[in-house]
């Protein structure tokens, strides 16, 4: 995976991150968003008030080809060493190993702000992301069958986790 950077998140990256995750909200159910965002829409999904939380865009070749975050599991206070994992990468770049990167640099972050357990939320039927999740080391620990709804079929969400 030579050749690719990961920095946090600055304003004049909205754009890209918002092309990204809208590829995902019109060809897949990875997001259960039903309708594109617009940037401004997009900027409180990757940029949060609270330092220990941040978003990072990958960066490959000088340009941007996918995003991860750590954000708030819950926002009670026992729930304050969890935090929820998120990769989005470009379609174009997808299987070149810049998933585990990213997670991995998630991991770090996390482990930096006193996070013990991460937390991804996943559609069932996502087995990219599933396997990506399983890859690193995170096991499957809900199952929540028929809870979206998304291009006409209900869907299940599974959330993978791992304790650092």
């Amino acid at each position: 995976m030579d050749g690719y950077t990961l920095r946090e998140i600055k304003e004049e990256d909205l754009e890209k991150v918002t092309e990204i995750y809208n590829h995902y909200v019109q060809n897949t159910t990875a997001t259960f968003h039903q309708h594109t965002l617009q940037p401004e829409e997009m900027k409180p999904l990757v940029f949060f008030d609270n330092a220990k939380y941040m978003t990072f865009v990958i960066i490959g070749k000088g340009d941007i080809c996918g995003y991860c975050l750590l954000t708030q599991f819950k926002t009670r206070e026992a729930y304050n060493h969890t935090a929820e994992i998120t990769v989005y990468l470009d379609p174009n770049h997808v299987g070149k190993g810049i998933g585990s990167r990213a997670v991995k640099h998630i991991e770090d972050f996390a482990k930096s702000k006193d996070i013990h357990v991460l937390v991804a939320v996943i559609c069932g039927e996502n087995d990219k992301s599933i396997k990506l999740f399983e890859r690193n080391g995170y096991f499957k620990c809900a199952h929540y069958k028929e809870v979206g709804k998304k291009f006409g079929r209900l869907l299940d969400v599974v959330s993978y986790q791992k304790i650092l």
